[in-house]
This record gives C-alpha cells, sequence and structure tokens, in this order.
C-alpha cells in the first residue's frame, strides 16, 4: 500500500462538512448559509447574522426583535468579572480575554447544563458579554472607568459606546457593525478548528470559546491587521507616493512580508477587503483625514503591480480600525468580538452531529525498533 505523504498544515484538507460557510477561493466567494457576503454587508445587521449563522435562515422581525432584546439582556458582565479585569496586570489585550472568558463560566445560569437549548442560550449569552468584554478591556487599558452598556443601542453601537464613553455617529456604527459582519465566519480557520475540536470532547461551550481565543492570539492568526497598521505609521502619514512606493519595494527586495496581503484560500481579492476598502474611504472622509486611506490605496497598488497580490481582510480594517479611534491592542480581541459568533455556530454544529476529533501522525521518528540501552551502559 502506498503512503501517502502528510499536507503540510493540513492545506487542502477536508476535515468535515458543515452546513455554515461557503468559500470559492478561486472566484473570490465566502457566504454565510448560501447568503452572499456582499448581500450581507449591505444589508444586514451583526444580529441578523448571529442568527443566520446559529439557524440556518435569516431572521423575521420579531425573531430578530427578540433576539435584540435577549443580546441587552445579556450585555452587562458580573460585578466580579469586572472587578478581575481591573485586578489583572497589564499586558496582551488578548490574555485578558481569554481569561476573562473562562471567568465569565463560572457565573453561567445554565451551569451543569448540556442540553441543545442550554448552549444555544450560552451562545447568545457569551456573543452578547464578550462585545462587552472587550470594550471594556480597552476602555480600562485607556484610564477610563467601566461602562454599563446602553440597552437601546444595537450591538456594534454599544461596544464603541463602551469603549470611548460617546454614542458612535451613524456612519462609525455603520463601519463597526459592517467589520463585524465580515468578519463572524470563515469556515474551518485556525481558531475555528480549535473550538470544534474541543466541541467534539463534548466539553462545554466556554471551554470551546476559550481554545478558540487561545488560538487566535497566535500571530500567525490573529493580529495582521495590528501589524499593517504598524506598517503604515512607520511609513508615516505625511508620506508622499515615492516614499510609500520605495517602502514596499525594499520590503520586497530582503524578502520582508509586507502584512495584509495574500490568503491561505483566496487566489482573488478577498471579498471582506471591496466592503472594508469602502469603510476606510468613508471614515477618513468624515474625520477630514483620508492619509491612512490614501497610503493603503497607495501600498495596495504597489503590490498588485510588483507582486499581483491582492489586499484580505487585514488590510483595510487597520486604517478603519484606527480612524474609529481603536487602540492598536485591541484589533485581535475585535475579531473576537465578531468570530464568536461563527465560533458558537460551528460548536453547536459539532455537538449536534459529534464524533471525537482524533487524527493520526506520520511517524517521521528514529526507526523501530530500538534497542534499549540501560541507563548506566549510555
Amino acid at each position: 500500500m502506498t503512503k501517502t505523504a502528510a499536507a503540510a498544515g493540513l492545506e487542502g484538507v477536508v476535515a468535515t462538512s458543515s452546513g455554515i460557510c461557503y468559500l470559492d477561493g478561486e472566484r473570490g466567494v465566502l457566504a454565510y448559509c448560501g447568503y452572499d457576503i456582499h448581500d450581507l454587508a449591505e444589508s444586514a445587521t451583526f444580529e441578523e447574522v448571529c442568527y443566520l449563522l446559529w439557524h440556518r435562515r435569516l431572521p423575521t422581525r420579531a425573531e430578530l426583535g427578540d433576539l435584540q432584546t435577549e443580546f441587552a439582556r445579556a450585555r452587562p458582565l458580573p460585578e466580579p468579572v469586572v472587578r478581575m479585569l481591573r485586578s489583572l496586570p497589564s499586558g496582551h489585550a488578548m490574555d485578558a480575554v481569554r481569561t476573562l472568558v473562562s471567568a465569565l463560566s463560572h457565573y453561567d445560569p445554565d451551569a451543569g447544563d448540556d442540553s441543545p437549548t442550554a448552549s444555544m442560550r450560552r451562545a447568545v449569552r457569551l456573543t452578547a458579554q464578550i462585545g462587552t468584554l472587550v470594550a471594556t478591556v480597552g476602555r480600562v487599558a485607556g484610564g477610563g472607568a467601566p461602562m454599563e452598556p446602553d440597552p437601546v443601542l444595537g450591538h456594534a453601537a454599544n461596544f464603541l459606546y463602551v469603549l470611548t464613553g460617546d454614542r458612535p455617529s451613524a456612519l462609525a456604527t455603520r463601519a463597526f457593525d459592517v467589520a463585524l459582519v465580515l468578519h463572524a465566519d470563515h469556515e474551518l480557520n485556525a481558531s475555528t478548528f480549535a473550538a470544534r475540536v474541543a466541541a467534539a470532547t463534548l466539553t462545554d461551550v466556554h471551554s470551546t470559546i476559550v481554545a478558540g481565543v487561545a488560538t487566535l492570539k497566535g500571530r500567525l492568526h490573529g493580529g495582521a491587521n495590528a501589524e499593517v497598521m504598524k506598517m503604515l505609521m512607520a511609513i508615516g502619514e505625511d508620506a508622499d507616493d515615492d516614499r510609500v512606493t520605495a517602502t514596499i519595494r525594499t520590503m520586497l527586495t530582503r524578502k520582508q512580508k509586507v502584512p495584509g496581503f495574500g490568503h491561505r484560500v483566496y487566489r482573488t481579492e478577498d471579498p471582506r477587503a471591496t466592503h472594508l476598502r469602502q469603510m476606510s474611504r468613508d471614515l477618513g472622509t468624515q474625520a477630514g483625514n483620508s492619509r491612512w486611506f490614501e497610503i493603503s490605496q497607495r501600498i495596495e497598488a504597489v503590490m498588485k503591480t510588483e507582486t499581483k497580490i491582492d489586499a484580505n481582510v487585514d488590510f483595510y480594517s487597520a486604517s478603519t480600525y484606527h480612524t474609529l479611534g481603536i487602540a492598536l491592542d485591541l484589533f485581535t480581541p475585535i475579531f473576537v468580538v465578531s468570530r464568536v459568533a461563527g465560533w458558537t455556530a460551528h460548536v453547536l454544529e459539532q455537538y449536534a452531529n459529534n464524533r471525537l476529533i482524533r487524527p493520526r501522525a506520520e511517524y517521521s521518528g528514529p526507526e523501530y525498533p530500538q534497542t534499549f540501552v540501560a541507563l548506566n551502559d549510555r
């Protein structure tokens, strides 16, 4: 029997069947439960997308209203978790998010109930709470006092309100809502796969989300948008086109990775980048400062000319978040605010049709059998 070599990084390996996310990398297609991401980004709210991912259909007006009510009820954080948040030493924001998501499990009213309905309630509760949690982590890190969410505001607006203390503009709310929609799911990326592997052991929902957060923290998964913003700041807001072009060409000559470009799946433009480009442009125009967008556009043009590589979701999310006044350290945690909807959808799907995920490894160690040598003879 011929042995097949293991694919590095499991590239091209189909690991499960799922009804949540459809990707076609050759055509640049992303769809949630059959709905094209362009239609969802243009016409749906994040709350509608959450319902879609969890139930495989769009909600009626009444169902959406019920979900919004559940979100509003669940958003406030337990006081002991807020105290814990304030007591944590300064460090990477994702460390705080990972620790505090785990802490939320101690205040789960459905603790001990592993039924599908209880797991669904946890999905709703965690999605609502994590928005408040990440915003509060950012607010406290910036020296502010924790704020209670406003039950009148939607998910995107509440995040910006709790983070800044000010009610966001309609454009800021819309831009952040679109970002949440675009990041809500992306099939079997590393963090989603980690969450599903955890779910396959029949651990609780909170533990699966901790697995997702821990995996997303890795610099090869989350964090690329922060690297994009660091690159933009290093180039400088006052840089002209020649300096931008020279900087990118130098990076390419030195074989340095230009963050925000290329994707393991897409062979054309990442469809999410299309909408974030527009959000970055619109926010810059409203703020009266489009330099970060203009520099980003110049970098994109140089990369297209020099490498033919397209921008991915991270590239324009950097200038979008920065223009919204969001600190660099919060860029990856914001990913969690959105992706928890997808993670929980995949966890619920895994629970519903479960088998323990236990792949094999191709052995590449010393030849078997080895002769054991006693300690005194070595």
